[in-house]
């Protein structure tokens, strides 16, 4: 993508209404524009990266057994009377009515539909488990939605939700979930910790969330150090073996750790001042069990081993791809802007020439823009006659992970500069080698 035709509206002051260094860096970078109260636009850049966010999602799910589908927005109240939720939610939920007077509400989250959905369906316990996920964009009237889209009233959020027959096997749906969160947000470039939680408003008895450690972090959360040393299961991990589910689960779950609601203060004071480790927390995924708690009321039931029907045990588990945007840029920042990790960065190379109109310039980042778009690499390309400093400016603010340097002198010489935006290193390397390089 050329730079000239690509819409990018950077901001050069930080925005009076940003009190936190992601909703600042998100609306300075041109990611994204405040519609209303708590509702936003994701521009480009913006875009790019919750779709790279939405992929890893889906593949982890996919890979976990889940199967996608896509629930609508918009819902019928008679589900959540159903349920006995309608009214009980609060005033977070918005209800609205159609022309016929029909009652229907925003869907701040989707228990009572799949529920539907399942209960429509299936029959036996032949056909579980099963577990349905979707991402769609959910409504929550937050009474003081703030922080740029780590708090907004519509997010986009990953739910899924699990069917199983009895409380066993829920529990191995649950461990399934608990390790492909593990996955899905260490390939985010985050390292989280699962953190006993409070179920709130969807209810059940077991419950984690997911914190990242950050200083902007909206809740106090309290843990043992061993958290930050511990090994993420990799690719081929066997999500059909519970036994090996189970035991990566024990591992991550033994240690203390807990959010501020379920602090365990006789438990902290157990531990060794040097193992203990109080910070600030940011939620970027919530899993919970919750059994019969709408499979009764809804009758979700299918036929078991005996003939008899009995109703499934549930679980949700979500993780909100929008928010997960700015919980990455808090916890991988620096004074001149976002950086990227590379599995989620909107572009993977930038690459600037230092003085469009010079015949050398345009001719060696012509090459390179094509040759590295040869090599798999998704290249932005500052093609616009502007002065270097805005040019570096730029690339720093938007976080590209790699920047290719072009000048006068350079391509003369038949060279480029490297600079790693992470560390600040930079290398000069001949031209012929550059996509080489950038691809490793």
């Amino acid at each position: 993508m050329r730079l000239s035709r690509f819409f990018l509206p950077i901001l050069k002051e930080n925005p009076k209404e940003a009190e936190i260094v992601s909703h600042r860096l998100m609306l300075r970078a041109g990611m994204i524009r405040q519609q209303a109260a708590g509702i936003y636009s994701f521009l480009p850049l913006g875009k790019r990266v919750l779709d790279k966010v939405c992929a890893i999602i889906r593949e982890e799910q996919d890979r976990s057994g889940a199967i996608e589908l896509l629930m609508p927005t918009i819902q019928s109240a008679d589900l959540w009377r159903e349920s006995g939720r309608y009214e009980a939610y609060g005033k977070e939920m918005l209800r609205i009515a159609d022309r016929h007077e029909r009652e229907l509400l925003f869907g701040p989250t989707n228990e009572e539909m799949v529920t539907d959905i399942f209960r429509s369906s299936v029959r036996s316990y032949k056909d579980l488990p099963l577990n349905l996920y979707h991402i769609q964009w959910k409504f929550r009237d937050e009474v003081r939605p703030r922080f740029g889209v780590m708090r907004s009233r519509e997010f986009l959020m990953k739910d899924a939700y699990s069917f199983d027959l009895d409380f066993e096997a829920a529990q191995i749906a649950y461990h399934r979930m608990f390790v492909a969160y593990l996955r899905t947000f260490a390939r985010c470039g985050l390292q989280a910790i699962p953190m006993r939680a409070d179920t709130g408003p969807i209810g059940g008895n077991l419950s984690h969330e997911f914190i990242i450690l950050a200083s902007t972090g909206e809740s106090e959360v309290f843990c043992h150090r061993d958290f930050l040393g511990l090994t993420v299961p990799g690719e081929d991990v066997d999500f059909a073996d519970a036994g090996a589910l189970a035991a990566i689960v024990r591992d991550w779950t033994t240690p203390y750790a807990a959010t501020d609601e379920m602090h365990d203060t006789a438990a902290w004071d157990a531990l060794s001042a040097d193992d203990r480790l109080a910070a600030r927390g940011i939620e970027v995924g919530h899993i919970f069990y919750f059994g019969t708690k709408y499979s009764e009321p809804m009758n979700a039931v299918v036929t078991g081993p005996d003939g008899k029907d009995v109703p499934v045990h549930m679980g949700s588990y979500g993780i909100g791809p929008s928010r997960l945007l700015a919980a990455i840029i808090e916890a991988s920042h620096d004074e001149a802007g976002i950086v990227w990790p590379k599995s989620v960065a909107p572009f993977d190379v930038g690459l600037i020439n230092m003085k469009p109109g010079d015949a050398d310039c345009d001719a060696a980042c012509e090459t390179l823009y094509a040759e590295l778009g040869r090599a798999g690499l998704d290249v932005l390309y500052d093609d616009q006659d502007t002065r270097a400093g805005a040019k570096f400016a730029t690339m720093d603010l938007i976080g590209l992970p790699v920047q290719v340097i072009v000048g006068p002198r350079g391509a003369k010489a038949g060279e480029a500069e490297i600079k790693l935006r992470a560390t600040g290193e930079r290398e000069t390397i001949p031209l012929a080698a550059v996509a080489a390089r950038v691809a490793a």
